[in-house]
């Protein structure tokens, strides 16, 4: 079957009923710029209407130089009559999570901006951001674009849409920093409510996909200590220490009263398709419990 004739990328997943737990996109610093207008399949190389290939890729080039995940953004359903250059640097670490904003005169001056974020203004955010990069892929167009428009209903000044932020068959897919929190399927939850959950401090696991600084593994250990344990505190379950290798993987978490043991089986999924303009399938990493034990008595 052709990649025009299959069902969407999201469809497949949704019906094979696939896990999203532990698979959060990497990223521990984040670079979100302001792009109004049609982006192309890569919103910084192929958006000739927004920004020149030739400075897009310098600033690409740049960002990554500095190990910074880097996505493009614009409001949902504005475009102003002058464009602006509003920008963002989010540090996504456990417990140094921080995010600064600015705003530059022209999108060569993206090529200028503090990527520490010294140079803008700290804020406290959140800033929400939902994939709706439907020349990247179509599912993101579809559902990206309902729940980011359900979204800024709410929360209009917190809330943006976004290029590529991986994931494409977890449709509609939510970052939401500075903490890099990353969910999936949104457009089927209460996409408002889990920002109001945020602004409480606290989580919808049914659709979270993980944590972006922390390793899959990690993501996929905390989602079922949520659910043995049922704390959707964003702060609970941090790392205490993860070893393992290529089949099992060991991690213990902090909980009181005691620590929390979970070990994980790695096992590679059937092949399948990633995103809707996949030519093959092939498969992906996912993890098993095998066993989760504590230390002491936890509130179930």
């Amino acid at each position: 079957m052709t990649a025009t004739k299959r069902l969407p990328c999201s469809e497949q997943s949704l019906a094979r009923d696939e896990p999203m737990y532990g698979t959060a996109s990497a990223g521990s610093s984040w670079l979100l710029l302001e792009l109004e207008g049609g982006w192309g399949p890569s919103a910084f190389l192929e958006s000739p209407g927004s920004i020149e290939p030739d400075l897009g890729r310098a600033i690409v080039r740049r960002a990554e130089a500095a190990g910074m995940r880097i996505a493009a953004i614009r409001r949902h359903g504005r475009r102003s009559a002058t464009p602006r250059w509003r920008w963002f640097v989010a540090k996504a670490d456990v417990g140094r999570h921080a995010l600064f904003s600015g705003e530059v005169d022209e999108a060569r001056d993206y090529l200028d901006v503090s990527l520490d974020g010294s140079d803008g203004a700290a804020t406290d955010g959140p800033l929400v951001a939902v994939c709706a990069h439907g020349r990247h892929d179509q599912c993101c167009a579809v559902r990206g674009r309902s729940a980011v428009s359900a979204i800024s209903a709410a929360y209009p000044e917190s809330t943006w849409e976004c290029s590529h932020l991986g994931g494409d068959r977890f449709a509609a897919t939510m970052l939401i920093l500075p903490e890099g929190l990353c969910y999936g399927r949104v457009d089927s939850a209460d996409a408002a409510e889990l920002v109001r959950l945020y602004c409480d401090g606290r989580l919808d696991d049914r659709f979270l996909r993980g944590r972006t600084s922390l390793p899959h593994a990690v993501q996929a250990a905390q989602h079922f200590a949520r659910v043995a344990y049922g704390d959707d505190r964003i702060e609970a379950y941090p790392l205490v220490s993860m070893e393992g290798g290529d089949d099992t993987v060991r991690v213990v978490l902090a909980a009181g009263p005691g620590p929390i043991e979970v070990v994980l089986d790695v096992v590679m999924s059937e092949p399948l398709f990633s995103q809707c303009r996949a030519a093959t399938a092939g498969p992906v990493r996912t993890f098993r419990l095998r066993s989760l034990s504590d230390t002491g008595m936890h509130p179930s």
